[in-house]
Formats: C-alpha cells, sequence, structure tokens
C-alpha cells in the first residue's frame, strides 16, 4: 500500500475509534483561539477591515499549516506512519459531527434539543420548533459533510498534510467570522476563500451522494429537489448536499423565514436514520475513492511535495 493511502485510511480508524477529544490543545481549539483573539472588528478601524481580514486570514493559515508541512518534510519515516495519521484527523471530523447531532437526538427525545443544537448552527434556537431544531443538526451534518469530512480528504489526496491543514484553517476562520453582521469586513477574505476551496469538493460530494441514491432507488426524488433547492442555501456549496440528502431522503430542511429544502413527505424525526446512512455512507466512499486515488499517484504527488 502506498505510504499516503495508508495514512489516510490509518486516520480514519483513529477518528471512528477516539473522535475529537475536547481539548482546549487541540489543534484546531488553538487555531480558534488565535483566530478569536485577531477576529474582533472593534480592533480596527472600519476602511482596514478588509485588509486587516486578508493579510491575517493569510498569516493564520501559513502559521497553522507550518507544523504540518514541516512535520510532513522532515519526520523520519517510522515516526512520520505513527503521528500523521492523527496530525491528518485534526483536520477533519466525521465522528465528532455525528455525536453532535445524536446530542441532539438524545435530547429531543426527552423534550430538549436547544442547548445542544447551538453547539451546531448560529440561528437563535430559542424559537425553534421540535422540526426546526432536528432541521438545524441535520442540515449542519449535510453540509459539513463536504467542510468537516470530504474537503479536508481531498486537499490531503492532493495537496499532502499542508493542503489538509490550509484548508482547515481557512475552514475554521470562516466559522468563526464568516457572517454578515459586523464581522462582514473583516471576514470576507477567510469566507470567500472557503468557498473556492470548497467548489470542487462540494461537487464531488454531490456526485456520490447521486450515486448513492440512484443505488438506494430515490434518484428521481434527490435530482428534482437538487434542480429546484440548490440556490435557496447562501453560497454556491452547501446546498448542493443539502438538497440532494433531503430530496433523496423525502423529507425537508427548514430555515424559518429563509428556506424549505425539499418537499418534506416524511418528517425529519422518521428520516433520521436514512439521513445518517447517507452521510456514512458518503464520507466512506470517498474516502475509499481518495485511498485508492493515493495508491496509485500518492508517491508522485508526494514526492512533489518533498521537492518543494
Amino acid at each position: 500500500m502506498a505510504l499516503p493511502a495508508l495514512i489516510l485510511v490509518l486516520s480514519v480508524i483513529v477518528d471512528r475509534i477516539t473522535g475529537d477529544p475536547h481539548s482546549r490543545f487541540h489543534p484546531v481549539a488553538l487555531l480558534g483561539s488565535f483566530i478569536s483573539i485577531w477576529g474582533k472588528p472593534c480592533l480596527y478601524p472600519e476602511y482596514l477591515q478588509r485588509f486587516s481580514g486578508v493579510i491575517l486570514a493569510l498569516f493564520t493559515a501559513l502559521l497553522f499549516s507550518t507544523p504540518f508541512y514541516l512535520f510532513e518534510r522532515y519526520a523520519p519515516l517510522v515516526v512520520f506512519v505513527v503521528g500523521a495519521p492523527f496530525f491528518l484527523k485534526a483536520c477533519f471530523a466525521w465522528r465528532s459531527l455525528e455525536e453532535h447531532v445524536k446530542s441532539v437526538e438524545n435530547a429531543f427525545m426527552t423534550g430538549g434539543g436547544r442547548n445542544e443544537v447551538q453547539m451546531l448552527v448560529s440561528r437563535d434556537a430559542c424559537v425553534l420548533n421540535d422540526e426546526e431544531i432536528l432541521s438545524a443538526a441535520y442540515e449542519s451534518m449535510a453540509e459539513n459533510l463536504v467542510d468537516s469530512v470530504v474537503s479536508p480528504l481531498f486537499y490531503f489526496t492532493f495537496f499532502g498534510l499542508l493542503g489538509a491543514a490550509f484548508f482547515r484553517a481557512f475552514n475554521t476562520m470562516d466559522a468563526m467570522l464568516g457572517y454578515m453582521d459586523e464581522r462582514i469586513r473583516l471576514g470576507w477574505f477567510s469566507a470567500r476563500t472557503d468557498d473556492v476551496l470548497n467548489y470542487v469538493p462540494a461537487r464531488f460530494t454531490g456526485l456520490i451522494l447521486v450515486l448513492y441514491f440512484a443505488v438506494r432507488g430515490n434518484l428521481s426524488f434527490a435530482w428534482r429537489t437538487f434542480l429546484r433547492d440548490r440556490k435557496k442555501r447562501g453560497g454556491f456549496n452547501g446546498g448542493i448536499p443539502m438538497s440532494l440528502i433531503a430530496g433523496g431522503c423525502r423529507t425537508a430542511f427548514v430555515k424559518p423565514g429563509v428556506y424549505v429544502i425539499g418537499e418534506g413527505e416524511r418528517s425529519l424525526f422518521d428520516a433520521r436514520g436514512d439521513i445518517l446512512s447517507a452521510f456514512r455512507w458518503t464520507a466512506g466512499i470517498s474516502a475509499v475513492i481518495f485511498a485508492c486515488i493515493l495508491m496509485v499517484s500518492g508517491e508522485v504527488l508526494f514526492s512533489i511535495i518533498y521537492t518543494f
């Protein structure tokens, strides 16, 4: 097995066994702490916020990515094989995302869920009804299928640990600063860069979902919803997995006053198993495809990386 493919497979195994440790010393937690230091619009005159956002975003991405690159470039082989799966694991969150959604489901079953879903979305959970609570959770799962799983593995496949870390840095900055409020000027560059970085992985994810729902016999529902509703979600990436999953599972994602994606033939409670299945199969198939790519060409790609 080509070494990069082995690293990818081992990182997925590590994720499925350990998930994400709840520690302030986790690399992404440290990244978030650093972003929170400079990511306050009040620190900059309004006319400098856009420029500051560009410079600080690039600096942050390079700062976060550098240890990954140095480890990838200079670690001895044995150290690399042992440590690289953990470095890559730090850049994606498969099991953790499932656990967050499961916590919403468990709380929902006992009449709660609002506090738990607030960990996943920025909307005010206090005003959501039961279906809207579940919708917020499953929307996050559908959208983050790209952001938290497929994209990091995609960038590792073609650009190594450096690529996965660079993507994770911009995705984290977008999650913290990419909002249409007082952060709009400071976070615009991070948000737009995240959109660009997710462009190809989102469409790759869409293709896998199309194949998955074709095998399940629900392609017509998924495709109809995709054609009709994919642009209802802001941006040009998130609506792809959301519309395909909502349509393929014959349910609906609802953000009150903003959009309804899907026809809602089934409640989200009834469709929850199918949503999770679509998420897991798409993530798993994507990981297998990336591992196969690395099996064939990984050594060539990594030899190119090592020359710089």
